[in-house]
């Protein structure tokens, strides 16, 4: 998967540039997230790891349809 930040930025730590950041995967994954929780689907911790999966499934299509996958 991509090791592209989401919003990379460099910051001069010990004379040393520091890339940082959250991977564009982690934020297509939190998008994707945040609008499966807007709808009306059961939302209980029992069903939390079947949401992350598909949240970070469907992240990683929109990788492959960028080409980066």
């Amino acid at each position: 998967m991509s090791n592209e930040y989401a919003f990379p930025h460099t910051i001069e730590h010990l004379h040393q540039p520091v890339t940082a950041g959250m991977t564009l995967r982690d934020y297509f994954a939190a998008r994707v997230m945040q609008g499966l929780l807007a709808t009306d689907i059961d939302c209980g911790p029992k069903y939390a790891q079947i949401i992350a999966d598909n949240a970070y499934g469907l992240a990683d299509a929109m990788l492959k349809a960028r080409g980066q996958a």
